[in-house]
């Protein structure tokens, strides 16, 4: 019996091969574009996916201004930050973050989706978010990735 054959295999810095996608988010709905660029940031969708390490790939969003909500979420959703001092709490609608942030509304759709942990955060530096259609990273020779 050959014990080797046995073994799991996983993946590390060493093995990884990262990717680069760029998905054009206008007129997208922003939760199910959010879970899609988690999911590639996680790396759920490569066959050597380990969870502890991040074998994700890199994704650069383009529009993300233009990105829809459905419903009345644009004037109902709020976005609540708290300083820890007393009277701390900030509410923001989203559609005054829109105006005055546009990336700001897909960046957090999608670190709400990541590991709340390290490795949550190293793989949250593999997303490059713009407003406008044009990105400064054509030399990574990105694909686009297939929203379903």
């Amino acid at each position: 019996m050959d014990s080797i054959s046995y073994k799991t295999v996983y993946a590390n810095k060493a093995t990884i091969q990262k990717n680069w996608y760029v998905v054009d988010a206008s007129d997208k709905v922003l939760g199910r574009l959010a879970s899609q660029i988690a999911a590639a940031l996680i790396g759920k969708n490569k066959t050597d996916y380990t969870p502890h390490s991040d074998n994700g790939d890199c994704v650069i969003v383009l529009n993300a201004g233009k990105v829809k909500l459905s419903g009345t979420k644009l004037q109902d959703k709020e976005y609540i930050t708290y300083s820890g001092y007393p009277g701390g709490q900030k509410r923001v609608s989203a559609s005054d973050l829109v105006n005055k942030k546009p990336i700001a509304l897909l960046e957090e759709a999608v670190k709400g989706m990541l590991p709340k942990s390290r490795l949550g955060r190293e793989m949250f530096r593999n997303l490059f978010v713009y407003d406008a259609d044009q990105h400064p990273h054509q030399a990574q020779q990105p694909k686009e990735l297939t929203i379903k």
